[in-house]
């Protein structure tokens, strides 16, 4: 075997795992109202058990007390007997495949809003506002104090009734036992202060009155971090000293160790970290705290594919490697790695789509996977099709046309793929030209993969027309032209007249970057600080103007801190507030009239440059051509295709050279990788 370290089974106390993969604790954000795991819940984890894995540790912040708020994540609430019937549902499916499942049990202290389910006063050791989701908090009181010890061991008496294999108990991410321990926000002066020892004790008897409450032979385990990455907080020494003192009690079984604190917004980015940072960036401080102690170690963040995990287990730097991102992209990777299929994995990026939704109070999806999170209505493996083989002709391979062509292909049909480029992947392939950004390549690749795997005729560097279109026969034409850049939304900005460029023409190497460069990014997506990033690396001088409220504002929690960091270290200037109204040309150089929102103000910049970033407007010339000739006039049953529902004319019997035609991704109207993918998969996986 390639992995033996991989697939090793381990005991931890009397719970027996297959293989060390774990799909650690996160907030998946698909919780019923009221916090109680629904099917839809239930067949996220399923599909991750039937994959292969070993453990998965469900309901990231999971509260045990009514004043610990579920909040915009929506996590299981652990404060109800209600609970106890579901999680069991879980814990059997789980069972039924093989792979066990354990819970996230946590009080989040200030680390939440008091502006939602319950309007609580939060509770902190010290009544310290939390800036990241402002969580202005009251000093805990030691009646509270004595009660949320007793929620936690009623949690995990609920969690031990449901059937599961075992409890963690969050001390990670600034939750409020580690509000506790850190000095950064435990100013107290009576037994829960002062001294390390003092700081401990709320931890400590949570962690005695959960093993009461479940009996030795029930598996509890301890997350916690290595290193907050704060001068006035916890360093990785103190978090060793507290490791060993958490682990000599006897009362965890393992301990899951991350790397930074999560309180401020440049310190979450590194705790689910993008494909900006390095490959498991923190590993060293897992492998610093299992060094000092007896228990077996886990660790999570951005391990994504079986040769980091191997390594990290054969130098023992962990017992248990958490590859939950890498699970979200792809549910069945351990299977894959297990057969000798890894090329078929579709391997996570570390695009952050799937945290930064959560953090929006959105549901966790998947960049490249529209079936994750969908497994009730969007399948992982695609079913060939019982009826009739088709012809089906693509036309664009973007993401959209990609997926369209893969998902067709595995249906049994012979598909074409036209792309004008030479190369498929589409603005994928402009996205990645972005400093630290370049792994969004990985999508493609996995595709080319694949749509070389299936037989896809891929005719590259072609600009389909009607008559090739027709000329194939086709019983169905799925275009996915995508977009153009919108650039010409407004004739004042000049660039037509050579006045301004696109962000397609820089990242594209059509356009040489200038000097000193004015970006305009008129919707505050990753593409607008991505090329002003491109611009600045390259060393032009760069002022980066939005009409929003922030630079980057529709970028995610723990992605624009990264864009941050860089453009900042590079001395962009960041003006907010202000709108583009017209450039002009003054000698060689150029003149952008800039308005603010607020105050009317107008002012000039003098530049060298002027790029534009406006989003997309789709590309929809060709659909124009094709539209009257096709049986369904290109239109597609939305009835049908929001309920996952195969599109009713596909049961017409068409002949007589007759075609269905149906649009997907951008030539319909701006959206994004994920969407693009979710319409040609919802469309094509009953053609």
């Amino acid at each position: 075997m390639r992995y033996p370290h991989l697939f090793a089974p381990l005991t931890v106390n009397r719970l027996v795992l297959r293989n060390r993969i774990v799909s650690t604790a996160h907030a998946e954000v698909h919780a019923e109202p009221g916090g109680l795991p629904g099917d839809r819940y239930i067949a996220y984890y399923e599909e991750k058990a039937k994959g292969g894995l070993g453990l998965a540790i469900c309901g990231g912040s999971s509260p045990v007390s009514m004043d610990s708020p579920q909040g915009w994540w929506r996590s299981v609430n652990l404060t109800t007997d209600r609970v106890i019937e579901p999680l069991a549902k879980l814990s059997e499916a789980m069972h039924r495949h093989g792979a066990k499942v354990m819970i996230q049990a946590t009080h989040m202290g200030r680390r939440s809003a008091w502006h939602g389910e319950h309007w609580p006063h939060l509770l902190s050791p010290s009544g310290v506002r939390e800036p990241v989701h402002r969580g202005n908090a009251k000093t805990i009181e030691v009646e509270e104090i004595g009660r949320i010890i007793s929620d936690f061991a009623a949690a995990a008496k609920r969690v031990q009734r449901a059937g599961m294999d075992g409890i963690e108990i969050s001390a990670a991410h600034q939750h409020l036992i580690d509000q506790f321990w850190s000095p950064r926000t435990n100013f107290r002066t009576d037994a829960y202060g002062g001294s390390l020892r003092n700081r401990l004790r709320f931890g400590l008897d949570v962690l005695h009155a959960v093993r009461e409450a479940v009996g030795a032979d029930f598996c509890v385990g301890l997350r916690m971090c290595g290193d907050e990455f704060h001068d006035d907080g916890l360093d990785h020494e103190a978090l060793r000293e507290i490791a060993q003192a958490m682990a000599d009690t006897g009362l965890i079984d393992y301990l899951g160790v991350i790397g930074s604190g999560a309180d401020t917004h440049n310190s979450l980015a590194n705790c689910m970290p993008p494909m900006a940072l390095p490959p498991e960036p923190f590993a060293h401080l897992a492998a610093g705290i299992k060094s000092v102690v007896r228990i077996p170690v886990m660790h999570a963040q951005s391990i994504r594919d079986a040769v980091q995990a191997e390594r990290l287990l054969a130098a023992g730097h962990a017992d248990l490697v958490g590859m939950t991102r890498a699970h979200i992209a792809d549910p069945h990777l351990v299977v894959k790695i297990r057969d000798d299929r890894e090329d078929e994995i579709k391997q996570c990026v570390g695009a952050n789509y799937c945290i930064d939704r959560q953090y929006d109070g959105l549901d966790v999806l998947c960049i490249q996977n529209a079936a994750t999170a969908r497994e009730e209505t969007m399948p992982h493996v695609i079913a060939r099709s019982r009826g009739p083989q088709r012809k089906v002709v693509v036309v664009g391979a973007g993401p959209a046309g990609m997926e369209a062509a893969r998902v067709c292909a595995e249906r049994g049909h012979r598909v074409v793929l036209f792309e004008r480029a030479t190369a498929i992947g589409g603005q994928i392939l402009l996205a990645a030209k972005a400093p630290q950004r370049e792994q969004m390549d990985g999508i493609v690749r996995w595709f080319a993969l694949e749509l070389k795997r299936l037989g896809v005729d891929c005719q590259l560097g072609t600009l389909a027309t009607e008559e090739m279109v027709l000329a194939q026969q086709p019983d169905i034409v799925v275009l996915a032209t995508g977009g153009l850049s919108h650039v010409h939304e407004q004739q004042a900005w000049g660039v037509a007249r050579g006045l301004a460029v696109s962000s397609w023409d820089v990242l594209s190497g059509q356009v040489e970057p200038g000097r000193n460069v004015l970006v305009y990014d008129g919707v505050s997506t990753h593409a607008g600080a991505g090329v002003a990033d491109f611009l600045a690396s390259r060393g032009a001088q760069v002022e980066i103007v939005t009409p929003d409220t922030k630079v980057a504002e529709d970028v995610g929690g723990t992605t624009f801190p990264i864009f941050y960091r860089r453009l900042y270290a590079q001395q962009v200037v960041l003006t907010p507030n202000h709108w583009l109204e017209r450039v002009s040309a003054e000698g060689d150089k150029k003149v952008a009239l800039l308005r603010n929102e607020y105050t009317e103000d107008r002012e000039e910049r003098v530049v060298d440059q002027v790029v534009i970033e406006n989003g997309i407007t789709p590309n929809d010339a060709l659909y124009g051509m094709l539209k009257r000739k096709s049986a369904n006039v290109g239109q597609t049953d939305v009835h049908a295709l929001y309920a996952g529902d195969p599109q009713p004319v596909l049961g017409q019997h068409l002949g007589d050279g007759r075609f269905l035609l149906f649009r997907v991704g951008d030539c319909v109207s701006m959206h994004n990788i994920h969407a693009a993918i979710y319409d040609a998969l919802r469309l094509c996986k009953d053609f």
